[in-house]
């Protein structure tokens, strides 16, 4: 598996809209069903940070999110909507333990 997290704060004025965005990914998403990957976004107490977890399984491809048109048109703007730039962690470490994830 192919596992990493994105991490950022949005501006104030714009976390409405990121969370808008976010639910059209989970949208398409449902609608297309693509094997092989689990997404979960989290937003944190303040309502500024979020946290993407993205785990891809290999066998089925490369990451179907990225081609997604709702996702491209998340990304299209992050740099203006964030106070804190998206940082990637790889997860590519050996797991230690894992339940219903």
């Amino acid at each position: 598996m192919k596992r990493f997290i994105v991490q950022y704060k949005v501006k104030h004025e714009r976390a409405r809209e990121n969370q808008d965005l976010i639910r059209k990914v989970f949208e398409e998403l449902l609608g297309k069903a693509p094997a092989g990957v689990s997404y979960a976004v989290f937003k944190g107490l303040d309502g500024v940070s979020f946290l993407h977890i993205v785990s891809v399984d290999p066998k089925a491809g490369d990451n179907p999110i990225p081609q997604l048109s709702a996702f491209k048109a998340f990304q299209a703007g992050i740099r203006e909507r964030c106070e804190e730039p998206p940082v990637t962690t790889d997860l590519e470490a050996e797991s230690i333990g894992s339940y219903g994830f």
